[in-house]
């Protein structure tokens, strides 16, 4: 009871505070309204929504069961691990669940009984959703702390990873880093990554169980040691580039590198003392709702922003519907003591109620129509209220009609489509013989060759004629003394000149031969 009460009041300053309201209905000469405010959720123990993963496949131990000593006792390794056995079983669940009468449950990987190779473990923790620090991180190892290990976070549900801080006895030998600590950070280094050696060391004492991430630390750079100064510290997250987003993950990983070694070397002749074991994991934070929202639940297997000031989304990260008169901007801490919501808004009155789906900023009142339009559509869209897609351009079926990519190129080929438009679903206008969505293509009994013409001939169905051969579907090669398309055309039949040519050589050959034969009759006949 008193470590709850202590830890209430630890994190009393960060989650109380004046961004916890968000708007109020307020009466001025105009009428009542609301008056909106930047706000944020209270902040909470992020480990009861978190999911775990820890890898490699076969770290945790007791498949197959195995025996396993302390540094206090390492010649009496009477413990276990057995996986089958509830008693005896050290699954990842036990890092997060509450330990009754005091006794310790605790995951634990396999020990070290394949050194030299490196004893590695990762423990990764995901909430699939934005989630800000506002307390340390507070890691509990049962039977000594690693003597190598890194801290990393990711911004982008685990798709990629940065260092959030280097832990090693020795941060030189181990990272090639000077060691650090953080209250030595100034205000212009406070986000700094470092390497620390203050929970690495062996200290020979079953109290010495605990690594932190110091996030409070940080914030007293700024705060002040008793983090009473929240105001210039809500000053700097928000003037000082990249310091709210250092803040900031949606997922955590542990990488183990080096178990304790208990203040020596490894002894080879007992391996059974090296091995990882976890017995909590304190994350405290809330929920990252660009201070649009005071409330975060947790709905359909993660948590919510219940979103004010007319915005939507996990994070309140884009505007209503009816809502994106001008773009969506996430809450400012400034100017104190309430902030600005930049909440989402309808276009002004003196246009009436335009909608451009995020397309536009601005609209315009033609006066001689009495309408309001969009001005200068964004994202290839058009129209009146940028709801249509320019010439050129067709709807994405798959994006919602205020997303950015929600007009797609048509691409229709120049050469075989009738212009560069196409219809709604993407199809361009062919020219004859082309198809395809693009145009790109022929139909059967058509070739390309810079756009699509018809077959002269082909193998089956038009054949080409008196021992023509068919080229590449495009003309057909004719034999001596044949021609036409498919050589259906005599040559003689074609043109008489070349009959009449051939004729007259032939009647002048015989002339010459019967000549012949006349003289040597002659001849012949003096004799």
């Amino acid at each position: 009871m008193l470590y709850l009460v202590a830890l209430l009041s630890h994190c009393l300053p960060l989650a109380m505070g004046q961004y916890d309201i968000c708007k109020s209905w307020v009466t001025t000469d105009d009428g009542p309204s609301w008056e909106f405010y930047a706000c944020q959720p209270k902040a909470m123990r992020m480990k009861d929504y978190v999911t775990v993963r820890v890898d490699p496949a076969g770290i945790t131990c007791g498949d197959p069961p195995e025996r396993f000593c302390t540094h206090e006792n390492p010649y009496l390794c009477s413990d276990e691990c057995d996986a089958s056995n509830p008693d005896l079983a050290h699954p990842p669940k036990l890092m997060f669940d509450s330990e009754d009468d005091g006794l310790a449950t605790y995951w634990q990987s396999v020990t070290w009984r394949r050194y030299p190779e490196p004893l590695l473990a990762n423990i990764t923790l995901s909430w699939n959703k934005s989630i800000e620090l506002t307390d340390d991180i507070v890691i509990t190892f049962e039977y000594g702390r690693p003597t190598i290990m890194i801290l990393e976070k990711s911004l982008d549900n685990g798709r990629t990873w940065h260092p959030y801080q280097y832990y090693a006895d020795d941060c030189m030998e181990a990272f090639s880093m000077p060691a650090r600590r953080v209250r030595d950070l100034s205000t212009t280094s406070a986000n700094r990554v470092l390497c620390t050696e203050e929970y690495s060391r062996w200290a020979g004492s079953k109290k010495e169980k605990t690594v932190r991430f110091e996030v409070r630390d940080r914030f007293a750079i700024f705060a002040g040691p008793d983090l009473k100064n929240m105001d210039n510290l809500y000053t700097r997250l928000e003037s000082a580039k990249g310091l709210k987003d250092f803040f900031t993950v949606t997922d955590l990983r542990m990488r183990l590198l080096r178990p304790a070694l208990g203040g020596t070397y490894v002894q080879r002749e007992n391996l059974y003392k090296y091995f990882y074991a976890v017995s909590n994991i304190e994350v405290t934070g809330r929920c990252k709702c660009n201070l649009h929202a005071n409330l975060c639940t947790f709905k359909e297997g993660s948590l919510q922003c219940e979103c004010e000031h007319n915005t939507t989304g996990q994070d309140c990260g884009k505007c209503k519907k009816n809502f994106r008169s001008r773009s969506w901007r996430a809450g400012s801490y400034l100017p104190l003591p309430n902030g600005s919501p930049n909440a989402c808004a309808a276009a002004g009155s003196a246009f009436g109620n335009c909608e451009c789906y995020g397309h536009s900023n601005r609209c315009s009142y033609i006066d001689f129509l009495n309408v309001v339009t969009c001005v200068s559509c964004k994202h290839n869209t058009r129209g009146q209220h940028c709801q249509h897609c320019r010439l050129g351009f067709y709807r994405n079926s798959s994006a919602e009609l205020d997303d950015e990519n929600v007009c797609i190129e048509c691409n229709c080929n120049q050469i075989g489509s009738m212009h560069d438009r196409c219809n709604e679903t993407g199809y361009c206008e062919c020219k004859e013989g082309a198809t395809g969505p693009k145009c790109d293509d022929c139909l059967p009994n058509y070739y390309w060759r810079q756009g699509c013409f018809p077959n002269v001939c082909d193998d089956e169905l038009l054949l080409c004629q008196n021992g023509g051969t068919c080229y590449q579907n495009q003309r057909c090669i004719c034999p001596v003394g044949f021609k036409g398309v498919l050589c259906q055309q005599s040559r003689c039949e074609a043109d008489k000149k070349d009959c009449d040519g051939a004729s007259s050589t032939r009647s002048s050959l015989g002339a010459v031969l019967l000549g012949v034969l006349a003289l040597q009759l002659h001849g012949w006949g003096d004799l």
